[in-house]
């Protein structure tokens, strides 16, 4: 029998959002939780991911308000930042989270394992960094991410070629910024750096961007983009990346280079999975190293189950979170499982964009009689009052039952606004339950009410559709 140090109820391989939440859950159940990992607490959603990001970007927002303080009658005299300041604020950020973090794991029982993971056989792993042991672990929950996708075309060299980790680090901001990528986190950088008045190239292989979010909100992403000077080139191939004259050199298929001071290749993101050691303990991985798992986020083999990233399903942190909820409650005996039909998704661009549930597209595309309901904030009173008119609130709902399909919302506050349209799909609610809901007044959640009276043919604060005569 092979030997190990110490036992425990349930191992959980990573820190991030999915990990520690599944590790806190399974605890609070009374097992005996190890969590094991090799980096910083947090995992890459706290460290180079979600947290930063939106650090960076709240110092942007902050600017882009003082820049706008004339329209509300208030003299500030020249407006100017320190981006170094601005850096060492989001690492403050980054550091207090990191604190709290560790001192939540500790209060609930959970023993941290500082180091490498590796299956030796289904319940034994063997841990190597600043720890060294081998554990017994009757339940194991995988939880390992994913890191940006390298280009071996174009590899990163994090002095000119950053991805999206490394650009974080930037002391000091470039004059231009060559963008690979326009998906969300290419379409973050792109505003925080256009708003901090850095020269700023989207280059985009589809045909827009952002388009797994729809042809409205790419359309009206596209639009503030180019309002905000930023250059969006789509259908295009990057064939390489050359440092060259402290710039770098951008290769277009068919088409003229191009510099920049610097380039972010942001393309995506692949799994964290190949050295678990997991044909050790059976797992089954697809080609892209993802770790299949069932609604219980169980993989094929009993006693082990994967969350977040790993899995492929979809890679969100509050995703991942979730997952962990659902396999912590398995293992101690709830009935819980996953579900997908409600997943809200937020880009922290400038406006704001979030979107849940189906496209108008999905929607047509599955059949559905669909029913748009459109509503701009420039018709919002508190929209109005506030300064913040850019953007609106959709909702697609099922023209003969009135059930919610799909909202997504660009404008102020969007992040937030969302989860009200979350809870209203989650529980398959339809157009009236919003249209019956009481919506306080000013606020700009009244763009919801707004919509629903919109879908349902029944507007109030937008003039009537115009009925064909016969």
């Amino acid at each position: 029998m092979m030997q190990y140090s110490k036992k425990y109820d349930l191992a959980v391989i990573g820190s991030g959002p999915g990990g520690y939440v599944a590790a806190i859950k399974a605890s609070q159940k009374g097992l005996k939780v190890a969590l094991i990992e090799s980096g910083l607490l947090g995992g890459s959603c706290l460290n180079v991911g979600c947290i930063p990001t939106k650090a960076l970007l709240s110092n942007a927002a902050v600017l882009q308000k003082i820049k706008k303080a004339s329209e509300f009658g208030i003299e500030t005299g020249p407006v100017t930042f320190d981006f170094s300041k601005m850096k060492k604020r989001k690492d403050g950020v980054i550091e207090k989270i990191r604190k709290s973090l560790e001192g939540l794991i500790l209060s609930n029982g959970i023993e941290i394992l500082r180091g490498k993971a590796e299956f030796l056989d289904p319940r034994i792993i063997k841990i190597s960094g600043q720890e060294n042991l081998v554990i017994h672990a009757e339940k194991t929950i995988i939880a390992s991410g994913s890191i940006p996708l390298d280009i071996p075309a174009f590899a990163c060299d994090h002095k000119k070629i950053f991805n999206s980790s490394s650009l974080l680090e930037l002391e000091k901001l470039p004059s231009s910024i060559a963008i690979i990528g326009g998906g969300y986190i290419g379409c973050e950088f792109a505003s925080l750096y256009a708003e901090l008045g850095v020269k700023v190239t989207i280059l985009e292989a589809l045909g827009s961007i952002v388009s797994l979010q729809g042809k409205s909100v790419s359309d009206a992403l596209t639009r503030a983009f180019i309002k905000k000077g930023i250059t969006i080139k789509t259908g295009v191939m990057v064939e390489g990346i050359v440092p060259k004259d402290n710039q770098v050199v951008i290769k277009l298929k068919g088409q003229e280079e191009m510099t920049a001071d610097i380039a972010l290749v942001s393309v995506g993101r692949k799994v964290v999975s190949a050295e678990l050691g997991l044909e050790k303990a059976g797992v089954l991985v697809s080609e892209r190293g993802s770790i299949p798992v069932n609604e219980y986020m169980e993989t094929n083999v009993p006693g082990i189950y994967a969350i977040g990233d790993v899995t492929g399903k979809v890679m969100l942190a509050h995703v991942a979170s979730h997952q962990g909820l659902v396999a912590a409650a398995r293992i101690t005996g709830e009935n819980a499982k996953m579900h997908y039909n409600a997943v809200p998704a937020v880009i922290f661009t400038s406006p704001e964009i979030a979107c849940v549930g189906m496209t108008e597209e999905e929607a047509e595309s599955k059949g559905y009689p669909v029913s748009i309901g459109k509503f701009p904030f420039q018709a919002l009173g508190k929209s109005i009052a506030s300064g913040d008119v850019e953007g609106y609130a959709q909702i697609i709902s099922n023209k003969k039952t009135g059930q919610i399909l799909g909202a997504e919302i660009v404008g102020y506050d969007a992040s937030a606004l969302i989860a009200e349209l979350a809870l209203a799909i989650s529980n398959e609610l339809t157009v009236d339950c919003v249209i019956d809901t009481i919506h306080a007044h000013p606020t700009t959640a009244e763009a919801w009410l707004e919509a629903a009276l919109l879908a349902n043919d029944t507007p109030i604060h937008m003039p009537p559709k115009m009925k064909k005569s016969v």
